[in-house]
């Protein structure tokens, strides 16, 4: 595989979505998990 076609507009979007994916998925964990967690444990 040459690492050259790897350089493209289309792998710099599916880069982008996966990053974007992962950010959206760990606000999700913090704000439905862990606040609340942390909500409950200083109560």
């Amino acid at each position: 595989m040459d690492l050259d076609a790897l350089d493209g507009d289309a792998f710099r979007a599916v880069a982008g979505v996966g990053v974007g994916y992962g950010l959206i998925l760990a606000a999700i964990l913090v704000v439905l998990f862990l606040v609340p967690y942390l909500l409950f444990l200083t109560l």
